[in-house]
């Protein structure tokens, strides 16, 4: 029980940034607020900027979240245009129907990941080559993009990154003591749990799906899917970045 409150504690202040989000989503949606993603979107730069100067994350990290932040906002701006989703709400921080805050949500997973990464002190063995992560990593990517007007190649990618990493486990430590977990399954539980958190992100008003405008509906099973695509990106830009910058600690050593 011990190991597993403090694994507990240190996956919560990992969600710090998500929490934030959420939190700013529910208590703005409840009072009303006018222009509410400008409100959001002010919040999460404020949060950034505490987190950065308490020393919640480090330089390096930033820098992985702001990449986050730019591919999640292009995702974000194609897919609206395509009508997958929408952001029905005024503001003055809209860009092609987008409001920019929603780029941070994208960042709060790569923020969980950096910080789960450095709490835990996360180790991966046997990992692929990095070229074979970086294609996969870019297919995946653009899948999502293309599938609107080629075949929808997921499963495929699916059985591609299982076939990749079928190998390779992740070491975590919880108070000195090092567990581990084959990297495919850690992608599902992530998954899953953003999964969740969608969820919750659309019932205060985040974003909305076509089938939500009149009253708000669970997301759909299969959204599970896509989030499980994403994770896989996030994790594998972050984990390739980590491995790169421990492989030239090495080097230098």
């Amino acid at each position: 029980m011990k190991q597993l409150w403090t694994f507990g504690i240190e996956q919560a202040k990992s969600c710090l940034f998500a929490v934030v989000i959420f939190s700013t989503l529910a208590i703005t949606q409840m009072i009303e607020l006018s222009n509410r993603y400008d409100w959001i979107l002010l919040i999460c730069i404020i949060t950034q900027i505490i987190m950065l100067v308490t020393h919640l994350e480090t330089w390096d990290e930033l820098k992985v979240i702001c990449v986050f932040h730019i591919i999640g906002l292009a995702l974000e701006i194609y897919k609206v245009h395509m009508g997958s989703w929408s952001y029905p709400e005024e503001a003055f921080t809209k860009v092609f129907g987008v409001p920019l805050y929603s780029g941070f949500m994208y960042a709060s997973v790569a923020s969980y990941l950096c910080q789960a990464w450095r709490r835990l002190d996360v180790r991966l063995v046997k990992w692929p080559p990095n070229w074979t992560v970086a294609i996969l990593s870019a297919a995946i990517y653009f899948n999502f993009f293309t599938h609107h007007f080629i075949c929808d190649f997921r499963w495929f990618l699916k059985i591609a990154t299982v076939l990749l990493f079928i190998r390779t486990v992740v070491f975590y430590k919880v108070n000195d003591k090092v567990y581990q977990m084959p990297v495919v399954l850690s992608f599902v539980l992530i998954g899953f749990f953003i999964w969740i958190a969608e969820n919750i992100a659309t019932f205060f008003g985040a974003w909305q799906y076509p089938n939500q405008s009149d009253t708000w509906q669970i997301v759909h099973f299969s959204k599970i899917s896509s989030w499980l695509l994403l994770v896989i990106v996030s994790f594998l830009i972050v984990a390739m970045l980590k491995h790169i910058k421990g492989t030239n600690k090495e080097s230098h050593t």
